[in-house]
């Protein structure tokens, strides 16, 4: 298999840390986009698994604020995924040089994905897969939050991230402090998904500690195109991790599905 290509993008005003691993040039690139916490490093050796088990390129970059990517400003619009969504996910494809692609996000970068496909219109989106999506706020992963908060206060947390994270004070205030606001309660991208006609995969794990399987009811019921849910016992936030081959096997069926549709 071929080594992944590391180089930095200029986005927006920030430079981006971002790798790409080589695949079939005739299928869609697999787009990541990390979660809340998330970065390049952060998916471990899930690109190249994944790379490997579709036959498809994977390119991955870290957001402003995370990994080794540049700082960004405190606080953090709360509308910072519709942001992402609508204007930086769109600026980091051109960037990269990505046409046809599957954007597949992981919690706050599902989100984001979600965002880019229901409201820009971009033609280059072939498909969408999300893990541990949300698309509204629920009491129980704002609980699941303020534990993080904590555990960051102590310590313990702040220093397992701050291998993975540059500027690691700006990569967790931005996303704690944003999802603890008051007022983000408020917070519902439900709007974006009826402008969702490619093909959707969700992916979550029942014990999934920021988010319940009514998010992916919301899901299944806006958006306009097929929609296939898995849903792993045995696992909470992170299925590509806590359940790699199982959430691999099910995307490699959902690309062979979709067929002309993501190509």
């Amino acid at each position: 298999m071929s080594e992944p290509v590391r180089s930095t993008l200029s986005v927006a005003g920030h430079l981006l840390e971002s790798v790409h691993l080589p695949g079939d040039p005739a299928l869609p690139t697999l787009v990541l986009l990390h979660e809340g916490l998330g970065c390049v490093a952060l998916w471990r050796d899930f690109p190249a698994r994944l790379a490997a088990a579709s036959g498809h390129a994977v390119f991955a970059w870290s957001r402003a604020g995370y990994g080794q990517s540049s700082a960004t400003a405190l606080p953090w619009p709360l509308d910072y995924m519709q942001r992402e969504g609508r204007t930086v996910v769109p600026a980091v494809l051109d960037a990269a040089g990505i046409g046809d692609c599957v954007l597949f996000g992981h919690s706050d970068g599902a989100s984001i994905a979600l965002v880019h496909a229901g409201v820009v219109g971009d033609p280059r989106v072939q498909g969408v897969i999300v893990m541990a999506p949300h698309v509204f706020v629920e009491e129980m992963g704002l609980a699941s939050i303020a534990a993080a908060r904590d555990a960051y206060a102590s310590g313990e947390l702040r220093a397992k991230l701050a291998k993975y994270h540059a500027h690691v004070d700006c990569a967790f205030r931005g996303w704690c402090d944003s999802w603890l606001n008051p007022d983000f309660r408020s917070w519902n991208i439900e709007a974006v998904l009826p402008g969702i006609a490619v093909p959707v995969l969700q992916i979550q794990g029942e014990g999934d500690q920021y988010g319940t399987v009514a998010q992916l009811d919301a899901i299944a019921r806006g958006v306009r195109g097929p929609c296939q849910t898995l849903l792993l016992a045995d696992c909470r936030h992170a299925p590509h991790l806590e359940q790699p081959q199982a959430t691999l096997d099910a995307v490699a069926r959902f690309l062979r599905a979709a067929g002309s549709k993501t190509h």
